[in-house]
């Protein structure tokens, strides 16, 4: 009997070490960790990785998307990780997501492993819903979340890109479906809606973007549903941004999305909204396997 409870309490040590860490470390530094307050391991809770823009951090893009700020309401894990900074110039942080952008020196650096790592440290040191693994990406981060939805499809449920593309070159389908969103403005000068080239390298239009996706999950093209507005952009009148939808016919745990905000910038300024519709949308769309009621 005293063995057994001195294993217990062993246990309880260990679990309750585990509930402390709040930070991860892959190599690149100490990378904190959101934990939400219900969370005592006995669950399994979703997991939201949020890649920052080009030049920005983890937590400017936080800040901007305050994305933290719902862990405690809706019950997830947040990281916000830093991409590595450049040789040269500014040395301004990146991703390497795709040939346009952003690794603009030709950088050998594995962001697609580093990211994957994060994934599996989480998992490793909390009790992380294997079905409900997401990214949110601004700019060179939803450039670097379609990269991961693409080489890590069988463990991304779904991401949510603003302002960002998928990359321009025709592929095979990934080995699992993901859901994809993308939110893009019709006047970012940045990023452009309809494509554009970064140094001369192509990056697909947001709609080429989704329909992309959309064959890649098996999804009827010719059925696409175009009929709901949401409030985006706060600095826009009315509910501005159109959302088109291909999600009939998708193979199961696929679908793709296109939020347009009608005038909207690649920085747009935020409704109050943004975030909640952002993890709202990621939550109704978990992998397949997923069983839950909500």
């Amino acid at each position: 009997m005293k063995l057994k409870n001195t294993s217990l309490l062993l246990l309880a040590t260990l679990f309750a070490s585990v509930i402390q860490a709040q930070s991860i470390d892959l190599g690149r530094g100490e990378l904190p960790v959101t934990v939400p307050e219900s969370y005592d391991g006995s669950e399994p809770t979703p997991l939201i990785v949020l890649l920052h823009g080009y030049t920005s951090s983890g937590q400017r893009q936080d800040s901007y998307f305050r994305v933290s700020n719902l862990a405690d309401d809706y019950g997830f894990f947040l990281v916000a990780p830093d991409g590595t900074r450049e040789p040269g110039g500014d040395q301004n942080r990146f991703w390497n997501a795709s040939d346009a952008c952003c690794n603009f020196y030709g950088t050998e650096v594995d962001d697609s492993g580093y990211l994957s790592s994060i994934i599996d440290e989480m998992k490793d040191r909390y009790n992380v819903d294997d079905n409900r693994v997401y990214l949110i990406g601004h700019s060179n981060g939803g450039f670097m979340s379609f990269r991961m939805a693409y080489e890590h499809s069988e463990t991304i449920a779904a991401i949510a890109s603003l302002a960002g593309a998928n990359h321009m070159e025709e592929r095979d389908a990934p080995a699992s479906p993901v859901h994809i969103l993308q939110i893009h403005g019709t006047n970012d000068e940045t990023i452009a809606f309809q494509g554009g080239d970064i140094q001369d390298n192509r990056y697909p239009g947001a709609l080429a973007s989704v329909r992309r996706w959309a064959s890649y999950n098996g999804c009827n093209q010719q059925r696409a549903v175009g009929r709901e507005l949401r409030d985006l952009e706060a600095s826009l009148p009315g509910h501005e941004s159109g959302v088109l939808k291909y999600e009939i016919g998708c193979k199961p745990g696929g679908s793709a999305e296109l939020w347009t905000i009608s005038a909207g910038t690649h920085v747009p300024v935020l409704s109050d909204s943004f975030a909640a519709q952002i993890v709202e949308w990621l939550y109704a769309h978990p992998k397949a396997e997923a069983s839950f009621a909500d």
